[in-house]
């Protein structure tokens, strides 16, 4: 199987960040949902030159992976998924994944972007282990994750302050004989 048809899917598929892709990935910062379950700072739409720096000074790290998620009929991004903080040596990364627009999300695109990622992180990368953290306010994020199959691992208590409440961040992990059985479907969770 080649690699490009690794990276597509049914009805997504995952391709470079492109120039042209900036001011779409710009503009889910006016969505402070998107951002509040994201972000651990202060969510808040950032200047757009900053962005645009942060945005080129990323894409251009050799060890990171940063990926453009886009529906396959319409070629239009929806999302971005991302490895990052890898450890060779080790073998371990994490991830971390966000589909944009509130009209794309909870179609089912992330579950299947998700796991062309796991596909390219485990198969291409040769990865052994990936892991993410989530607010535990993100319910439709958890539920994606625990449907994938990933393992809640940990739980980082009262990590985040926001509206003056208290929340944790749990974090989650999957390894590659985990996946390739998942895959295969002969895993089983629960």
């Amino acid at each position: 199987m080649s690699a490009n048809r690794k990276l597509t899917g049914g009805r997504v598929k995952l391709t470079s960040i492109r120039e042209a892709d900036i001011d779409e990935i710009i503009s889910w910062d006016e969505d402070s949902e998107f951002l509040r379950n994201l972000m651990s700072g202060p969510a808040y739409p950032r200047p757009e030159v900053v962005q645009r720096e942060w945005w080129t000074n990323r894409l251009k790290n050799r060890d990171e992976y940063h990926f453009a998620i886009r529906l396959n009929e319409t070629n239009e991004i929806i999302g971005t998924f991302h490895i990052q903080e890898i450890e060779w040596t080790n073998q371990v990364g994490w991830f971390s994944i966000g589909i944009g627009g509130k009209e794309t999300r909870g179609k089912g695109y992330g579950t299947e972007a998700l796991a062309l990622g796991l596909d390219f992180a485990f198969d291409s990368l040769n990865l052994h282990r990936l892991a993410l953290g989530v607010f535990a306010f993100n319910e439709p994020a958890i539920r994606l994750y625990k449907r994938i199959g990933f393992i809640h691992e940990g739980t980082e208590r009262e990590y985040l302050l926001r509206d003056g409440q208290r929340h944790d961040m749990l974090l989650f992990g999957m390894l590659a004989p985990e996946w390739r059985e998942l895959r295969q479907g002969t895993g089983s969770r629960g």
